[in-house]
């Protein structure tokens, strides 16, 4: 016999959250929208079931705020020279598959994570990464979500590193950080030194040479009892033509 547990890696959608684009949120009370919804369609509200109407949320939010996937669109319209995958086009049968979490967790806010740190990170689990591998880099950011400078906190991957998991057959790599590359304070004292290759290079420059998808803002990795030998799951939303969606990932394990 074994349990089957469901462990939930997403950041909730809600208002005040420390990132630069915070979500929106206006909730609606079942008595306010009975008002709403007879106002609409020219009844009173005691006419409604104990002059209530149902709940209701209205949200206004970025592709690329709370926990994510972004679509090789959105690093560039090509990649390798062909048109880029818009987030409706992302092969579903990616988004399942066995995950392996990775600590990164000494890495310290701007550092690169290098080849060398994922090799080493590899080598302590006794894991080889294969083909189809939903990889976690677990920076301990994640944690930190409270933090008002929790954009600003983490160390970001570099070209060697994912393309290395890349080589391996990785499709999704994610990371339970704000972003994929460094905090912008160190990408933008980078591109005003003329050093371009430091802006957004896993996004801007390998996004464009090699097809990949990021995840950004996942938490509670360290509720995962293992680093590997589980499933994940991160279907993303189905919206047409866009540059990314909202995903809620899922580590699923058997005890």
């Amino acid at each position: 016999m074994c349990a089957t547990r469901f462990i939930d890696l997403s950041s909730p959608m809600e208002n005040g959250s420390h990132e630069p684009r915070p979500p929106e949120l206006e909730f609606l009370d079942h008595r306010t929208n009975a008002i709403r919804t007879a106002q609409k369609y020219g009844v009173s509200p005691e006419d409604l079931h104990d002059g209530l109407g149902g709940g209701m949320e209205f949200v206004k939010v970025s592709t690329h705020s709370v926990t994510h996937m972004d679509a090789p669109y959105h690093y560039g319209p090509t990649v390798a020279g062909k048109p880029a995958r818009r987030i409706d086009q992302v092969p579903l049968e990616w988004c399942f598959a066995d995950g392996v979490r990775l600590d990164l967790r000494h890495k310290k806010t701007g550092e690169y994570i290098t080849r060398a740190d994922i090799e080493e990170a590899l080598r302590k689990i006794g894991y080889q990464v294969k083909k189809g591998d939903i990889v976690l880099l677990w920076t301990g950011t994640g944690e930190k979500r409270a933090d008002p400078a929790y954009d600003e906190l983490h160390p970001g991957m570099s070209i060697e590193a994912t393309e290395y998991l890349l080589d391996c057959g990785v499709m999704i790599i994610a990371i339970d950080a704000f972003g994929f590359d460094r905090p912008f304070s160190f990408q933008s004292k980078d591109l005003k030194a003329g050093r371009r290759e430091g802006w957004m290079p896993c996004h801007h420059i390998l996004g464009r040479r090699r097809e990949y998808l990021q995840i950004e803002q996942v938490q509670n990795l360290g509720a995962i009892p293992r680093p590997h030998g589980f499933k994940v799951a991160c279907f993303p939303i189905n919206i047409k033509g866009a540059t990314g969606a909202w995903v809620r990932p899922v580590a699923i394990v058997e005890d």
